[in-house]
């Protein structure tokens, strides 16, 4: 995904990136200091473009991009395995994804439409539009909240999908933007910061960021193959207290645990 950078993408960045050149450790050992812990890994496919996942009580639920290879599976956690697929039009690039009320709801990033499927069969129900671009999904069980590459984030109500606020999210007073994959926890949402090993906790009710949670030695960007530089994907995990993460083109899916 080649998108451009503001100014307030540019902090961002700046500031994953000096914080970064900290981090040590190789695949399968993480810094001392990381903020999380490794509790598994299961193979992931190397060529799924990750833009949202979903933890579906015993499966993954994941929405892959890139144009022409864009879809919505189903995955088996294990071993990675594609149990079931719906493959969007190759003019549509496939972004964040939710599941709520027996629906699972697809972004997609440049078209300004979204798709609405049955969760179980995968068969379309509806669409929907919005402006500008679709980047994350997150949902509370009641609100659906959305990324489009700025430092505001949408809430939206799923009746009408129509945006009620706007959550501009800040850290130490300065716009953070790039808010990439979003995922709700324990009251909370997470943000993949886009093109960093970042992940931050935002305060839903102020748009503050309450902690910079770096994820560089969970695969140290060094030991990277080519074309998967992008830490991206956050899902509740299969346990408590759990999370899946992972990348753009990663041969790997990691629970972790916050310490």
């Amino acid at each position: 995904m080649s998108k451009s950078l503001g100014r307030t993408a540019a902090f961002a960045l700046l500031l994953a990136g000096s914080l970064a050149a900290a981090c040590g450790g190789a695949e399968g050992a993480p810094a001392e200091d990381a903020p999380f812990e490794v509790l598994a890994r299961y193979p992931h496919d190397s060529g799924a473009y990750t833009q949202g996942l979903v933890w579906d009580d015993s499966v993954l639920l994941e929405s892959t991009g890139r144009y022409g290879k864009s879809d919505l599976r189903r995955v088996d956690l294990k071993t990675g395995r594609v149990l079931q697929s719906s493959r969007l039009a190759d003019n549509r690039f496939g972004e964040g994804l939710i599941k709520l009320g027996g629906k699972l709801y697809q972004l997609t990033w440049e078209s300004g439409v979204g798709y609405v499927y049955d969760a179980t069969t995968f068969a379309p129900i509806d669409s929907f539009t919005y402006k500008g671009e679709g980047w994350g999904l997150a949902t509370d069980g009641t609100s659906i909240y959305m990324s489009d590459g700025s430092d505001s984030l949408r809430v939206i109500d799923p009746a009408t999908m129509q945006t009620t606020r706007s959550i501009k999210v800040q850290y130490q007073n300065s716009p953070m933007a790039k808010l990439n994959e979003l995922e709700w926890v324990n009251g909370e949402i997470l943000a993949n910061i886009y093109e960093s090993d970042w992940i931050v906790r935002i305060d839903p009710a102020t748009g503050q960021v309450k902690q910079l949670l770096d994820f560089g030695s969970l695969w140290p960007p060094a030991t990277r193959t080519f074309g998967a530089e992008v830490f991206n994907g956050i899902s509740l995990g299969p346990e408590p207290r759990t999370l899946l993460v992972t990348g753009k083109l990663w041969p790997t899916l990691y629970v972790v645990r916050l310490k």
